[in-house]
């Protein structure tokens, strides 16, 4: 029983970002994945750039912007510029590989951050106290939940290019699939906190 109470002080009653704080944070870029064709791409980019803004406007008051936050209003706001500064014809391979390209972004930024803090750890800090932050269950929680998000991305990616270069199958690909692992990313980042929380209580 005493080990039970020395678990229960030591290890966080939350480990992981808060669901809602990480979905508005990949907010704009499903926005971005919903409506972008090749026909709507720059309507997508624009509300997903005006998306990032409004959405991140607490944050950036706050001075506290979070690197998928900084990422996206980065990403949006060049592919904005460069729908309205360039002629269709320089923007073709913009038309064809936008879902794509902006999937991998993420990808890459979300992959990326393990090398110094991983994203989801920006979102966990606040709904979890300081004192926690620097423990091993904290840390890799959010290692573990940031790699889910990042491979996630990249096989959407992936399953973009599919789409664009075989020309076959686009609903698989461009939405049955990504919507299946966006869904289990989700389930994941709910499920695994308590999962490592419970089996540390048992150790």
């Amino acid at each position: 029983m005493a080990a039970d109470r020395t678990d229960d002080r030591t290890t966080p009653t939350r480990t992981s970002p808060r669901r809602t704080g990480v979905l508005l944070g990949f907010a704009p870029w499903i926005i971005f994945d919903v409506i972008a064709s090749p026909s709507t791409w720059k309507l997508a980019a624009f509300t997903a750039l005006i998306a990032s803004l409004v959405l991140n406007a607490p944050d950036l008051r706050r001075g506290s912007v979070k690197v998928l936050e900084i990422t996206g209003m980065v990403f949006f706001a060049v592919i904005s510029i460069l729908a309205l500064v360039l002629d269709r014809g320089d923007l073709l391979w913009l038309e064809t590989y936008a879902q794509t390209l902006a999937s991998g972004v993420i990808a890459a930024v979300a992959l990326g951050s393990l090398a110094f803090t991983p994203f989801t750890e920006q979102y966990a800090r606040e709904s979890v106290p300081s004192q926690y932050w620097g423990t091993a269950l904290f840390r890799r929680t959010n290692r573990v939940l940031t790699a889910v998000w990042g491979v996630v991305f990249l096989l959407i990616a992936v399953a973009g290019l599919i789409a664009v270069e075989s020309g076959h199958h686009g609903d698989w690909f461009n939405w049955v699939i990504p919507v299946v692992l966006l869904v289990a990313a989700v389930r994941i980042t709910a499920w695994y906190p308590d999962h490592v929380r419970s089996t540390a209580r048992q150790t």
